[in-house]
C-alpha cells in the first residue's frame, strides 16, 4: 500500500505483506506505531484499495465494503441521535430484515453485550465502556463472517478494558467469529489471539508469528503464568527491536 507523500513522492506503508487466516481463527496484529496495521485492517475491510496484490475472502476478491466483514472502531462509530436498540438495528434494517426479526436479533445482541435495561438510552448517555458495548453488538447483528476490530478498548480505562476482553472471549467462546483484531497493548493480544502477528516498522511488513498455545477459555490470571511471560518476553524483544528503527527512520 502506497500513499502520496510530500513533494509528489510515494510513501510505502506496507510491502510483501502475505497471511492467511483461518475460518474461527481469533488473530491479532501487533507492531510499533506507524508501522501500518491500522491501514492493513482497513484494506481488509474494503475502505481502502491495495496499490498492488490481492485481498480474498473465501477466495473471492474484497472490492469494497460489506456486510461479510463487520467493523468495530477505537473511536465510539454509533448514530448519536439513535438509541441502542435502534443502532444495533440499524444494518439489518438497512439489510431489509424484517422489523419482528431484527428486533429479535438486536435483543439477542444487547443481551449478550450486558446492556439490558439500555435499549432506549442514547450514545451520550452512556459510558465509554457502554458505548462500545453498542458497537460491538451493532456489528455482530450483522451477522459477519469476519470481526475487524481496530484497537476497540485503546480509549477505555484500565479496568474497563479488562472487562471488555472478557466480554469480547465469552462472545467468541459462544459463536467462534472469525476474528482479525488490531492492538499495540501486548498483553491483549497474547490474552486474545490464537496466533499474533508481529509487524516490522514501516513498510510494514510480516516480522514474525507466535502461537499462543495456552489453553482455552482463559481467564484474566492467564496473565500471571509463567507460560504468558515467556510469550510475552518474546513478542516485547521483536516489537522494541522494531520501535527502535521507526525512530531512527522518524524525520528530525
Amino acid at each position: 500500500m502506497r500513499f502520496a507523500g510530500r513533494g509528489g513522492g510515494a510513501v510505502t506503508a506496507l510491502d510483501r505483506i502475505s497471511l492467511d487466516i483461518a475460518e474461527r481463527e481469533f488473530t491479532v496484529i501487533v507492531g510499533p506505531s506507524g508501522c501500518g496495521k491500522s491501514t492493513l485492517l482497513r484494506l481488509v475491510a474494503g475502505l481502502n484499495r491495495p496499490s498492488g496484490g490481492d485481498i480474498l475472502l473465501d477466495g473471492a476478491p474484497i472490492a469494497g465494503p460489506s456486510r461479510d466483514r463487520g467493523m468495530v472502531f477505537q473511536s465510539y462509530t454509533l448514530f448519536p441521535w439513535l438509541s441502542v436498540r435502534k443502532n444495533v438495528e440499524f444494518g439489518p434494517r438497512i439489510a431489509g430484515v424484517p422489523a419482528a426479526t431484527r428486533a429479535e436479533v438486536a435483543a439477542r445482541y444487547i443481551t449478550q453485550v450486558g446492556l439490558q435495561g439500555f435499549e432506549d438510552a442514547y450514545p451520550a448517555q452512556l459510558s465509554g465502556g457502554m458505548r462500545q458495548r453498542a458497537a460491538l453488538a451493532r456489528a455482530l447483528a450483522n451477522d459477519p463472517k469476519v470481526l475487524l476490530m481496530d484497537e476497540p478498548f485503546g480509549a477505555l480505562d484500565s479496568q474497563t478494558r479488562s472487562l471488555m476482553q472478557e466480554l469480547l472471549l465469552e462472545i467468541w467462546e459462544r459463536d467462534h467469529k472469525t476474528v482479525l483484531f488490531i492492538t499495540h497493548d501486548i498483553d491483549e493480544a497474547l490474552f486474545l489471539g490464537d496466533r499474533v502477528f508481529i509487524m516490522t516498522a514501516r513498510p510494514g511488513r510480516i516480522r514474525e508469528m507466535i502461537r499462543v498455545d495456552i489453553p482455552r477459555p482463559r481467564a484474566l490470571e492467564v496473565l500471571t503464568s509463567p507460560a504468558f511471560a515467556e510469550l510475552k518476553r518474546g513478542v516485547m524483544a521483536h516489537i522494541r527491536e522494531e520501535a527502535m528503527k521507526a525512530v531512527s527512520l522518524a524525520p528530525a
